[in-house]
Parts: C-alpha cells; sequence; structure tokens
C-alpha cells in the first residue's frame, strides 16, 4: 500500500474536506460519481448524487454546521491505473471544539474508493465506520490477556 497519490487524487479528498467544512451538501455530492455508493457512520446507504446531497443537507444545516474533518492518517492503493483506493483515519472536529485532532467518540476509519474516467477522479463509493478498536475496550482486555 501506498500513501502517497497523484495530485488529481488528493485534490478530490482536499475538496471533499472543503465542502465539508463550507457545509454545500450539494458540492460535496458532486464530486461523487452519479451511481456512488455512499455507507454513513451509522450503516445508512446512500446511493447516487441526489441521496447524498439530500443526506447532508439537514446535517450541515443542523448539527454539522460549521464542523469540519480532519485527516489523521491516510493510505492509497491502485489496483488500476484509472482506480484508487483510500483509507483513512478521520474524524470531525465540531464547531464549538477548539481544537486540530477528533475526539475519541468522533474518530473513524473510512475506505473511499474514486475512479478516474476521460474528464476527472470522482468518489465511486465510501465507506465510514466509527474507530472502537474491540482490544482496547474494557472486554476486549479482560478477554484477550495473556493467562497467568
Amino acid at each position: 500500500m501506498t500513501t502517497t497519490a497523484p495530485a488529481e487524487v488528493l485534490d478530490v479528498l482536499a475538496a471533499l474536506e472543503s465542502c465539508w467544512r463550507d457545509g454545500d451538501a450539494d458540492a460535496y455530492a458532486a464530486l461523487h460519481s452519479a451511481d456512488a455508493t455512499y455507507v454513513a457512520f451509522d450503516g445508512t446507504v446512500m446511493t447516487g448524487r441526489k441521496q447524498i446531497a439530500d443526506g447532508h443537507r439537514a446535517l450541515f444545516a443542523g448539527i454539522m454546521k460549521g464542523s469540519r474533518l480532519a485527516v489523521l492518517e491516510r493510505a492509497t492503493h491502485f489496483p488500476a491505473p484509472d482506480t484508487a483506493i483510500v483509507v483513512q483515519r478521520a474524524g470531525i472536529i465540531m464547531r464549538w471544539q477548539n481544537r486540530s485532532t477528533p475526539s475519541a467518540k468522533r474518530l473513524s476509519t473510512n475506505t473511499t474508493m474514486l475512479r478516474r474516467d476521460s474528464s476527472a477522479w470522482t468518489v465511486a463509493a465510501f465507506q465510514n465506520t466509527r474507530y472502537h478498536p474491540w482490544a482496547k475496550t474494557l472486554m476486549g482486555r479482560l478477554m484477550t490477556r495473556p493467562p497467568k
């Protein structure tokens, strides 16, 4: 897995962050392909730009207004010249939080699959999962202790 990506892929990822920060659901959705699949942290599935825009519009007008995305780690892999798979550890910083990194409860691992058509790179699929490593939970620590 590589950690670098062509400028065009990084530009799309930066544009996603910018649209989120600006609360622009239509511009955010426009960075996705017409048939994109988007899976939110809670398992909600949105298909296509209209559903992605509609799914984010209320968030950007409500609880996520003024929030921003912060990426802590990013790895990029190219299984084909016109396909990029980006795995990130990232999270949302809420407007009232005076911090540069997301709080632990807002931290997620997400996978973004981008594809390049004749004109540009777009997001074809996105999956977001809250980052809660089981081994770090109390139960996980108890169940994975070395035997005495």
